[in-house]
C-alpha cells in the first residue's frame, strides 16, 4: 500500500531541479549523485519510508543518521511538540529555563549511571562534545586540579562530529583533512576494533589490553598534569559497530582515574536505547565522568543534544564560559520528553535488547558463512556484516562491493548503510519481527547476488 496519496503526490521532477539548483549535499559524492540523484523522501510510518516517487522502503538505518528511534508519524510526540510550540516554543538561553527542559533534566539524571546529574542541552551530536570537551577543560583548570591542562586524547577511526573541537577528536568520515590545522594539544590512540586490526592481533581481548595500554603511554607521553580528557564512542562506528570486551572500558575507567584525565562516553549513538540499554555504558559497567547524547533523545523528531555531569564538576566552574542560542529549546525539550515515557511505557530498552540478539542469531544463520562475510556482530538495534575478499587473510574490499550490496538492498525495499568494510543497520525500536525477517532476507538476497555477478565465493 502507497503512503502517500497519489492526488497530494509532490512534482518529483520539479523538486529534483531544485534540489539541484539550491542544496548542499553534505558527504556525497557529486559525481554518483548527478548519476542517481538525491532520494526525496516525502512521508512515513512506523518503519516505512515512500519517497517522491511512491517508492516504499523498510527503513533498517533509523533515518540514515540512526537517530529515528520511533519509526515515523508518531502523532503523541508530534501533539507534545504542538502543544508547548502552542504555549511558549523558545525562552531564550542561559538561566533563561522552560518547564520541560527542567524536568527532562531531571529525568535523564534518574536514568543516567552513577551520579551523573547535571545537564546541559544543545542542538546536536557535535555541539554535544564541544560543551563536553569546554568542561573538561574548564573543571581542570577552574578546580586547581590541572591548572595547565589543555590537552584531549581520543582514538583512531574516532567520529565525534564535524565543528571544529569535535574535528580535532575526529579521524573519520572524511571530514577533517582540508581543516588542519585544528585545535592545539590532541593525539590520538589504538581503538579496540573487531574482526581486524592494524597488529594483526587475532585474539579481541589481547588487542583491547593493548589499546588500553597505549591511552596510558599516550598520557605518560603527553604529560598528565596536561592532559584535560579522553573520549570515546562506547561502541564505534567507524567500519561498523566496533563493540570491544568489557575488560577495556573498565581499563580505560582505571587509567583515566589514576591521572585524572577526564573520561568523556560518547553516546551520541548508543544513548536511549540503540544498544538495548538507555546508555551503554551500563553494559560496559562503567561511570563515565562526563556523557555525550543526541540523536534518539527526541527520536529524531527534533533536533537536540546534550551532556551530563556529576555535580561536584559542574559546580567547580564558576562561570561556564560557553553558550548556545537554542540551548534547552522549549519544543524539542517537549518532544524527548515524549520519547522517554514511549520508551519506558512500551517497554522499549528491553525489547531492544531481545530483538538485537534475535536479529543477531538471524543474520549469522544467513549470511554468517558465506565467502564474502567476514564477521557478524552487533547489540540492540544498532548491527553489522563486515565483509572481506579473502577470509583467511581477512583483507577488507577494496572496491565498491559492500556499496554494492547495500544499493542491492535499497533496490529491493530495504534501506541500510555502508560504513567502511561493513554494510549497518540501526532500526527504529517499533520495528517487528516480521521487519526483522524481511531485513534479514534482503540482506541474504543481496549478499548472494553481489557476489555471484562478480564472480566472488
Amino acid at each position: 500500500m502507497n503512503l502517500v496519496d497519489p492526488i497530494a503526490r509532490p512534482n518529483a521532477p520539479a523538486l529534483m531541479s531544485e534540489a539541484f539548483a539550491h542544496c548542499i549535499f553534505p558527504l556525497t559524492n557529486m559525481a554518483e549523485l548527478a548519476q542517481d540523484g538525491p532520494t526525496i523522501f516525502a512521508e512515513g510510518s512506523g518503519a516505512t519510508l515512500s519517497d517522491v516517487n511512491g517508492n516504499l522502503y523498510l527503513d533498517m538505518m533509523g533515518s540514515i543518521s540512526r537517530a529515528n528511534s520511533l519509526g515515523y508519524g508518531n502523532e503523541e510526540i508530534a501533539r507534545a511538540m504542538y502543544e508547548q510550540a502552542r504555549r511558549a516554543h523558545y525562552v531564550g538561553t542561559g538561566s533563561a529555563l522552560s518547564e520541560p527542559m527542567i524536568k527532562l533534566a531531571a529525568k535523564v539524571a534518574s536514568l543516567a549511571p552513577g551520579q551523573l546529574a547535571k545537564m546541559m542541552f544543545v542542538s546536536g551530536g557535535s555541539e554535544a562534545v564541544e560543551t563536553a570537551l569546554k568542561i573538561a577543560k574548564q573543571y581542570q583548570q577552574s578546580s586547581g586540579r590541572k591548572p595547565r591542562a589543555y590537552k584531549t586524547i581520543s582514538r583512531w577511526n574516532a567520529y565525534h562530529g564535524a565543528t571544529m573541537g569535535a574535528l580535532s577528536v575526529t579521524d573519520w568520515l572524511g571530514v577533517r583533512e582540508v581543516f588542519d590545522p585544528r585545535v592545539p594539544g590532541h593525539s590520538f590512540v589504538a581503538n579496540p576494533s573487531r574482526y581486524r586490526n592494524p597488529y594483526g592481533i587475532e585474539d579481541d581481548e589481547a588487542y583491547a589490553d593493548l589499546c588500553a595500554k597505549h591511552l596510558e603511554r599516550q598520557i605518560q607521553f603527553e604529560g598528565p598534569d596536561l592532559v584535560a580528557a579522553f573520549i570515546g564512542e562506547p561502541i564505534m562506528q567507524a567500519n561498523g559497530v566496533q563493540i570491544p570486551p568489557k575488560s577495556y572500558w573498565q581499563k580505560v575507567r582505571e587509567i583515566c582515574t589514576k591521572y585524572g584525565v577526564m573520561m568523556i562516553v560518547d553516546e551520541v549513538i548508543c544513548g536511549f536505547g540503540r544498544a538495548g540499554y538507555w546508555f551503554v555504558s551500563e553494559y560496559f559497567g562503567i561511570e563515565p565522568d562526563i556523557m555525550t547524547m543526541a540523536k534518539a533523545i527526541t527520536a529524531g523528531y527534533a533536533p537536540m543534544g546534550a551532556v551530563i555531569t556529576r555535580s561536584e564538576i559542574a559546580d567547580a566552574i564558576p562561570l561556564f564560559r560557553h553558550v548556545h542560542t537554542f540551548s534547552g529549546h522549549a519544543v524539542a525539550c517537549a518532544a524527548a520528553n515524549a520519547v522517554i515515557a514511549i520508551k519506558e511505557r512500551e517497554g522499549l530498552i528491553l525489547r531492544a535488547r531481545e530483538n538485537g540478539e534475535y536479529f543477531l542469531a538471524a543474520l549469522k544463520d544467513a549470511v554468517g558463512n558465506h565467502p564474502i562475510v567476514g564477521d557478524v556482530r552487533g547489540l540492540g538495534h544498532w548491527h553489522a556484516v563486515d565483509f572481506t575478499a579473502d577470509k583467511k587473510t581477512r583483507a577488507p574490499f577494496t572496491d565498491d562491493t559492500v556499496r554494492a550490496v547495500v544499493r542491492r538492498m535499497r533496490e529491493l525495499g530495504v534501506l541500510a548503510g555502508a560504513m567502511g568494510t561493513a554494510m549497518e543497520m540501526a532500526p527504529p525500536l517499533i520495528v517487528t519481527r516480521s521487519e526483522l525477517d524481511r531485513a534479514v532476507a534482503v540482506t541474504a538476497q543481496a549478499v548472494e547476488e553481489t557476489a555471484r555477478s562478480r564472480g566472488l565465493g
